[in-house]
């Protein structure tokens, strides 16, 4: 007579697993139509500024340039330029954590982590785009650069406090993170490291690999150091969250599901962002 031996279900786990997965599909969906929400104001607000300034340029799916020589350049077009997006970027991102934190956090459903995502594109589009641009001497970088006019080793230190700026943001947010999740088995404090895994890490990579392959062949490097720096939000926040012991959700939270309407539409606004700028679009 042979022992009998006792061997658990692997239902439950496999439950568990298809909710990681689905909150990683979910949340690539939302993390890529932020990126586009944040970006398009960006660059819409950009483009009205050319126009007011009658510049010359061309608009591709991944960064607007200009055919001005330098001599017909001037300071108030440069630093207007080159300011404008990250100033409504800067305010787009206070305006939803604002939302998120006081209307939205202990509610239902998709919008709050939406909202967040949105603040942090907008945070990576200031702080972590004027480091990304000092390194290349272009985009925001001309803004401290012509407004101090203190040389390249202070235009470093301010790119360096605005990363350190977001790793603390980063670091900071890991609460509201936290509360952007309905699922009772992803916010359990046993399941952190798959939470952060497959609710920042993936969303971040998958997202990023997804913008950068519908902008191909445009795709450029100043856009591809802009993704790279949300790490420096992304990376203090998974650290924060696994050290955060808070596991509450809403009450009655609704069933774990793909939210199919959120990823065919992150998917027809990356494909409609090519064609529209495909080929560039010429102004001024």
């Amino acid at each position: 007579m042979q022992p009998e031996t006792a061997t658990p279900s692997s239902a439950p786990q496999q439950t568990n697993t298809s909710k990681f997965l689905i909150s990683a599909l979910n949340g690539t969906a939302l993390y890529v139509l932020a990126y586009y929400l944040v970006w398009g104001l960006h660059q819409a607000a950009k483009m009205e500024v050319s126009h007011f300034y009658e510049l010359r340029g061309r608009w591709n799916p991944s960064v607007i340039t200009y055919s001005l020589a330098d001599n017909e350049w001037f300071s108030t077009a440069v630093i207007a330029v080159y300011s404008v997006g990250p100033a409504v970027c800067f305010l787009l991102g206070i305006g939803a954590f604002w939302w998120f934190w006081r209307q939205k956090r202990a509610h239902r459903g998709q919008l709050k982590l939406l909202l967040l995502w949105v603040a942090f594109h907008s945070c990576n589009a200031v702080f972590g785009a004027l480091l990304a641009d000092t390194f290349t001497h272009s985009g925001f970088w001309y803004v401290p650069d012509w407004v101090l006019r203190m040389g390249n080793v202070a235009n470093v230190l301010l790119a360096l406090i605005a990363g350190l700026v977001q790793l603390a943001l980063g670091y900071f947010a890991a609460v509201a993170f936290l509360q952007a999740h309905d699922s009772r088995t992803v916010m359990r404090y046993e399941n952190r490291r798959l939470m952060v895994v497959f609710t920042l890490f993936i969303p971040w990579l998958a997202g990023g690999i997804f913008i950068a392959l519908t902008k191909v062949p445009y795709f450029s490097l100043h856009e591809g150091l802009h993704l790279l720096m949300m790490g420096l939000l992304i990376l203090p926040l998974a650290l924060s969250c696994q050290n955060e012991v808070f596991s509450e959700t809403v009450r009655r939270p609704k069933p774990t599901y793909v939210a199919w309407g959120l990823v065919g539409l992150a998917v027809m606004v990356a494909i409609a962002w090519r064609l529209a700028l495909s080929p560039p679009v010429l102004f001024g």
